[in-house]
């Protein structure tokens, strides 16, 4: 199975499948996100409710499985000596940024169905799920950045 996630990705570029798979699933969970903002939008709140946490669910999953590891193995050893080399940088932006809209995403679902603490709880459903949506969009911007840069410019 780790011969077959390690081969020659799917994307045309120097990635593995396991990179390019990662890429098109966290850019399928943009879409669901996106597509639930519109449902809201357009006060279809139960397709809304349902398509929110199937894009959680897809982007925890992805991060959990691939990215974690990813950054354990490879770019964690090389803070703080290789920070300013190549992609190490920006890939440690997007892996904080990316573990805090994670958690926060994690957290606006699991409220929203009412699952925290009620010292927990928020009303302010907009700010909370917009934040949530902007550091959603903020992390796949910059781990498109990332995914282009080590495997399309090489770095």
């Amino acid at each position: 199975m780790d011969n077959f996630l390690n081969a020659q990705g799917f994307l045309g570029t120097h990635a593995t499948f396991r990179s390019d798979a990662s890429l098109v699933l966290i850019l399928l969970s943009m879409v669901l996100f996106t597509v639930g903002w519109q449902l809201r939008i357009h006060h279809r709140k139960r397709l809304h409710c349902f398509i929110q946490p199937a894009a959680v669910i897809l982007n925890a999953a992805v991060v959990a499985v691939v990215m974690i590891g990813t950054f354990v193995a490879v770019i964690l050893p090389g803070i703080p000596a290789k920070l300013f080399e190549g992609s190490y940088g920006i890939t440690v932006v997007h892996g904080l940024i990316g573990a805090i809209s994670v958690v926060f995403g994690i957290f606006v679902v699991l409220r929203a169905n009412q699952l925290v603490p009620q010292p927990l709880r928020f009303n302010n459903y907009k700010l909370f799920m917009r934040t949530s949506y902007i550091l959603y969009l903020l992390s796949t911007a910059l781990g498109v950045v990332v995914y282009l840069v080590v495997y399309v410019g090489g770095s």
